[in-house]
């Protein structure tokens, strides 16, 4: 394998992804994305297995192929690490907070997304209590 220009992130410009310009292909190799967002393969690899969003599929040759989706949250993920310094953790609550959570394209939300955060569920107690003591006033 040749010594590519993304071996060094420190190469691409902060901001660098607004400039990307990603060919108008189907499918892109690893080494292409590599190219394209100047980041390493072993990383691309690890982010695979950290962020739920990439999920590239698989030739017959086991080979990954790359959708152009994919080669977008891949420089999304970039900018949260290399330029807003989010950690690994803090970037996939990010992504989740701007996607409303990661789903691979395609995939459809449980039905268990109907379950309230606790800061939600604590409100419709304060709620439910509000509405108790009016019910309790209206019975007097």
């Amino acid at each position: 394998m040749t010594n590519t220009s993304c071996d060094n992130l420190d190469d691409m410009p902060s901001g660098a992804d607004d400039q990307v310009i990603i060919p108008d292909k189907r499918y892109f190799k690893i080494g292409e994305v590599c190219e394209i967002t100047g980041v390493k393969q072993h990383v691309l690899r690890y982010w695979e297995s950290e962020f739920k969003i990439l999920s590239p599929q698989r030739a017959r040759s086991k080979q990954r192929l790359y959708r152009k989706v994919d080669v977008e949250n891949i420089l999304k993920i970039r900018r949260l690490l290399k330029d807003e310094g989010f950690t690994i953790s803090g970037a996939q609550k990010a992504l989740a907070a701007r996607t409303g959570g990661e789903k691979a394209e395609g995939q459809t939300e449980p039905e268990s997304h109907l379950a309230a955060p606790s800061n939600e569920k604590s409100m419709v107690n304060e709620v439910k209590a509000e509405l108790l003591a009016l019910k309790e006033m209206l019975e007097k």
